[in-house]
């Protein structure tokens, strides 16, 4: 596929506070207009805002008119509880998956899988695929 012209997206934090949630709502509709390919939603070192990301993501694929991908990492889950996250995305018509290893948690010294959980990427997106 050749491209002839650049496209864009942008990639946010979740809001940890209400605030916060004006602010990257407020954001989204200022850059809404230059027309991103996509735009998503992190999580936080360690999977530590995952469940701010679910929720970030739902609101802003059923408010923002723009097409939002999830990330989606292996840090601290099990396949199954991963697949659920996956699965809820789904249910909330995300159809789009930034799938990632994902950084380690703070301090622990290095990735290391859940031992029922994905070792990478490639083993995640294999699994998304099915």
């Amino acid at each position: 596929l050749f491209m002839t012209t650049p496209e864009i997206s942008f990639e946010f934090f979740p809001p940890q506070t209400l605030e916060a949630s004006f602010r990257l709502w407020d954001t989204v509709q200022t850059l809404a207009p230059l027309g991103p390919r996509f735009v998503s939603v992190t999580y936080g070192a360690g999977g530590t805002t995952r469940d701010l990301t679910r929720e970030a993501v739902a609101t802003l694929h059923k408010s923002s008119g723009l097409n939002v991908a999830a990330h989606l990492t292996c840090v601290n889950a099990t396949r199954n509880e991963t697949m659920e996250i996956a699965d809820q995305f789904a249910a909330a018509g995300v159809r789009e998956i930034v799938a990632l290893r994902g950084d380690p948690p703070k301090g622990s010294g290095g990735f290391v899988p859940h031992p029922d959980g994905f070792a990478n990427s490639v083993e995640l997106i294999a699994a998304l695929a099915e």
